[in-house]
């Protein structure tokens, strides 16, 4: 098998399982494992996958992006403390913005039900998690539904969101960089994401340390447009601090 070969069915197999691990490939392909690190560096180097200790995950961008099955088995603990450390967040909030996503959906599950509150989403899910709440008012957003995330896009769903004044948006997006601010691989779901942000009067990041450092195809938002980031400890402190620098609080959990 030859290095391009092995690469093609690397990247494969990382993108239908969502991680790999260096010991487990290296003994199905018959190969050293200082071999799969190579390969691993050098796809790193193509900005197609994120190592980690002992193995690597997707970057998700314009010709791949997990679905949300996917989402809801990686990095599960830590976007739960994520989730948790932002309904910390809501403040004197009445209504609030949840992005798709299985970070948000963990958040709109804990949003507090002794007290009105109006929740905006794109996601299905998300709205099944807090409609069943008493003093939830939730509006769900029009459009085409992709089925990858069931969430839905389109000028149906900007066209909803550009009456509204917002409180406070969660938002979440497939990588966050210095670079290039906030990206995700789909412009209709850019769109989506940046008219939220431009309707609400603040705004709150929250991802895995995976998405840091990572772009995607679709730009919609800068760093500075956040208050608050929130993401866990696989994110340095040195880095984190590179981030503060650029207008947000940074909050590692």
């Amino acid at each position: 098998m030859g290095s391009e070969e092995r690469h093609h069915r690397l990247l494969t197999l990382v993108r239908r399982e969502g991680r790999v691990e260096v010991a487990v490939v290296a003994a199905d392909f018959g190969v050293a494992p200082e071999t799969i690190r190579r390969d691993l560096s050098e796809l790193e180097r193509r900005g197609l996958v994120r190592r980690t200790h002992g193995g690597a995950y997707p970057v998700e961008g314009a010709g791949f992006e997990t679905n949300l099955a996917q989402r809801v088995t990686l990095h599960v603990e830590n976007k739960r403390r994520i989730a948790a450390e932002g309904v910390k967040w809501l403040g004197g909030a009445e209504t609030v913005f949840v992005d798709e996503g299985y970070t948000p959906q963990i958040l709109a599950s804990l949003l507090p039900s002794d007290r009105p509150l109006t929740v905006i989403t794109a996601s299905l899910s998300t709205a099944a998690a807090v409609a069943e709440s008493a003093n939830a008012t939730v509006l769900l957003l029009g459009g085409r539904v992709r089925a990858r995330t069931l969430a839905s896009v389109g000028a149906w769903a900007c066209s909803m969101l550009s009456g509204f004044v917002i409180d406070l948006a969660y938002l979440g997006s497939n990588g966050i960089s210095r670079e290039f601010g906030l990206t995700t691989p789909d412009p209709a779901v850019a769109d989506v994401k940046a008219k939220a942000l431009e309707v609400s009067r603040r705004r709150v990041f929250m991802g895995h340390h995976g998405k840091f450092g990572a772009s995607s195809f679709c730009r919609f938002a800068e760093i500075s447009d956040f208050e608050t980031i929130i993401t866990d400890t696989g994110l340095s402190t040195a880095e984190a601090h590179r981030y503060s620098l650029l207008g947000p609080q940074v909050i590692r959990v």
